[in-house]
């Protein structure tokens, strides 16, 4: 199966969006289609073996819409400059007839036995409906031919009916209503250009990531630093970054060090310090010094594309409680055409009057236009989706906008989630009347040789803490497998490894260091034992430290009435003593990799909802079983790939921030689809009854969309 997104030209309203849907999901060939009427987008799953792209165009093309691909996108800009402009020339030219609603025009010029105000007026009118309000009539005539139809049929039919009765009654000297065709074609053209402005800003979040990308790269080639096109560096590449510019593609450093602004990638204004050794990602500033890196992603592979990628489907992607509006719009046009039908009917029965019979059906038309329905949710996805990936949250469906709301118990994997995932050093303790520092560089030296981690741990810390420190050769080494180092150093011999390894070497242990051991391996600490000669002379103990922001992360998911649980497979002492740090009573350890995913199920079976936080291969199980799955993206890509929210950076207050911010988003979406029935329940018979004009009908129309693009951009307040 492929998948594929198109750009959509010609849609109006939800009306359209399932319009192509049901004509994309009638082809056998295609597994599913969702289309956006907000960013005029469609997404399409199909086997490419037996359909192609330019197929599926021509299905769209068949119900009166162009499909193009994505590098053809819409400008928004252009959308809302085009709507304005049919604004402001309907308004112009409409403006005087709109006049007749207040006082009565004669020239005493008669021309064919009407006077020349009226003929004025009317050409006026046929302008201004038939040039300024074009775009709906063609579209409504597209929809006819495929037997569909949209807000453009209703405009275009209430428009044409009430203008076409004022002609013929201006020819017998009956009712006339201009002002109603031309007010109709003014207010939708004014609604469609605040509409397609609030959609712009809706989704000005992928616009600003497009921006962010880069569109050259320095490479070295041979000795000669050249500028090429990003699209002509390959992997292997050895690229020049210099101050102020921005990281080209994923790379690794190989020269230098630098501070680089990763605020795109994180949400977090505070560089992070980069040396050699180090990744670095695509579209983040290099601030301070010059960099020299190897590309280690391209294209496509790059976090930055992935991001791109991930947002686009998020706002393509449709909330469960979005297919309620899509089955109502589907049918509802149909519908208020039969209404609007019965309206005329019943007052020209009441009434004898066919003008006020026409009026209220076109009142009926243009009030129940679907637009506030089509736009309640998708706009409020695009706006919500767009502050996630700004804060370095990226939010993979409408469905996990749903799915946040119910969560009562949230699970955090340990390693690498709550902490940092490596080892450090946390505690040390010295001979007392030792002068350390003596024996520092003879630490360095041995653990420098060693491959274990914990040595990679101390070598950093005393590095850090000693930076000019003097290196020492080191005469005679030996490695002892889960026991330790030892080494001759100018003559001394030194012992670096667990307390029995020490002993077994008749290094005596002193009763004051073996018992400091003892309580920090109590604490869920490993503890190294570092021995001169025979002497004991320190112990460092080593712990997976916890991220500087879990404690607040839970404090505030607690806040919200949500339970905390903390599942690792490290014994129930580390557990433990790194769950009282955080304020974790809930507690599962000592659990086997392929038993996560149990645990969760077992949390569901006794009725929670639950999310699941984690970052590693093996969380990927438990991830997908989970009601909502969050991922670090710092972890593995299958745990990224498994999860409906992927935190960039890995920092736990983002878990907190992206259940808010879905729960914000879905409450607007509520609110949205709420005032969307409200109104259309309120304003058809309103309309129907004969308590609106067309004019203020079209004013009302035009608001509601209006408003429910605006009550959604709220969310970026968040």
């Amino acid at each position: 199966m492929m998948k594929v997104q198109l750009n959509i030209e010609g849609m109006s309203c939800a009306s359209c969006a399932s319009s192509i849907e049901k004509k994309l999901q009638e082809n056998p060939f295609i597994k599913s289609a969702q289309t956006n009427f907000a960013i005029k987008k469609t997404s399409v799953e199909f086997d490419e073996n037996n359909i192609t792209v330019k197929d599926i165009k021509d299905l769209i093309s068949d119900i009166g819409y162009k499909a193009s691909e994505k590098e053809e996108i819409l400008d928004k800009e252009n959308e809302a400059d085009a709507a304005l402009k049919r604004f402001v020339g309907a308004f112009i030219f409409g403006a005087p007839v709109l006049s007749m609603m207040f006082v009565e025009l004669k020239s005493g010029v008669i021309i064919f036995g009407l006077d020349l105000v009226m003929l004025t007026f009317a050409g006026l009118s046929l302008l201004t409906t038939f040039y300024f309000g074009r775009n709906f009539h063609v579209s409504a005539y597209k929809k006819l031919k495929s037997m569909s139809f949209s807000m453009d049929s209703l405009v275009s039919l209430g428009t044409l009916v009430s203008l076409t009765y004022s002609l013929y009654s201006m020819t017998v000297g009956g009712q006339i209503f201009f002002e109603a065709a031309v007010s109709i074609i003014i207010f939708i053209n004014l609604g469609k250009y605040f509409e397609a402005k609030g959609k712009g800003q809706a989704g000005e979040a992928i616009k600003k990531l497009l921006e962010m990308g880069v569109k050259e790269a320095r490479v070295i080639i041979g000795n000669v630093e050249k500028k090429v096109l990003i699209e002509d560096v390959n992997k292997g590449d050895i690229l020049i970054v210099k101050p102020g510019e921005k990281i080209p593609l994923d790379g690794e450093v190989i020269e230098g060090s630098s501070s680089i602004d990763e605020s795109m990638l994180t949400g977090e204004s505070l560089p992070v310090t980069k040396k050699a050794g180090d990744t670095v990602y695509g579209a983040t500033v290099n601030q301070k010094g010059a960099l020299k890196l190897k590309v280690t992603k391209i294209g496509g592979e790059t976090i930055f594309s992935q991001i791109v990628k991930m947002v686009e489907e998020a706002q393509t992607s449709k909330s469960p409680i979005e297919h309620l509006a899509d089955k109502i719009s589907s049918v509802f046009v149909p519908v208020i055409i039969v209404i609007a039908f019965i309206t005329f009917l019943g007052w020209y029965f009441y009434s004898g009057n066919v003008g006020l019979a026409v009026l209220n059906a076109v009142s009926v038309l243009v009030i129940a236009c679907p637009c506030a329905l089509g736009l309640a949710t998708p706009t409020a996805i695009l706006v919500g989706t767009g502050v996630g990936a700004k804060k370095g949250i990226l939010i993979k469906n409408g469905e996990t906008l749903e799915k946040s709301k119910r969560i009562t118990t949230v699970v955090f994997d340990k390693t690498g989630t709550l902490t940092e995932g490596r080892p450090k050093v946390v505690d040390m303790f010295w001979q007392e009347g030792l002068v350390r520092e003596k024996h520092i560089s003879q630490i360095i030296a041995l653990e420098s040789r060693s491959e274990h981690p914990l040595a990679e741990a101390i070598v950093d810390h005393f590095n850090e803490l000693y930076p000019d420190i003097e290196k020492t050769e080191i005469d005679d080494f030996t490695s002892v497998t889960g026991k330790g180092v030892e080494g001759r150093i100018n003559g001394e011999k030194y012992f670096i490894g667990r307390a029995s390894y020490l002993s077994e070497n008749k290094v005596v242990l002193s009763e004051e260091l073996e018992k400091r051991g003892k309580q920090l391996q109590g604490e869920g600490k490993t503890v190294v034992f570092i021995g001169n000669g025979s002497k004991l002379i320190g112990i460092i103990a080593i712990a997976d430290t916890v991220k500087e922001d879990s404690r607040a992360a839970i404090d505030d998911l607690r806040a919200m009435k949500i339970d905390v649980a903390m599942l690792t497979g490290d014994n129930r002492a580390v557990a433990e003593s790194i769950a009282k740090g955080l304020g974790i009573e809930h507690i599962i350890a000592e659990v086997f990799p392929d038993e996560k995913a149990a645990k969760v199920k077992e949390l569901q079976s006794k009725g929670e909802i639950v999310a699941f936080v984690g970052d590693g291969i093996n969380d990927a199980p438990a991830l997908a079983i989970a009601d909502l799955s969050i991922a670090m993206g710092t972890g593995s890509d299958i745990a990224i790939e498994s999860a409906n929210i992927v935190i960039i950076k890995g920092s736990p207050a983002k878990v907190y921030q992206a259940i808010e911010l879905s729960q914000k988003t879905f409450a607007v979406i509520k609110q949205n689809i709420f005032w969307a029935f409200f109104y259309n329940t309120i304003g058809i018979p309103v309309a129907a009854f004969g308590f609106l004009n067309p004019m203020v009908a079209s004013i009302a129309m035009a608001m509601s969309s209006v408003s429910v693009v605006f009550n959604s951009l709220r969310i970026k307040k968040f």
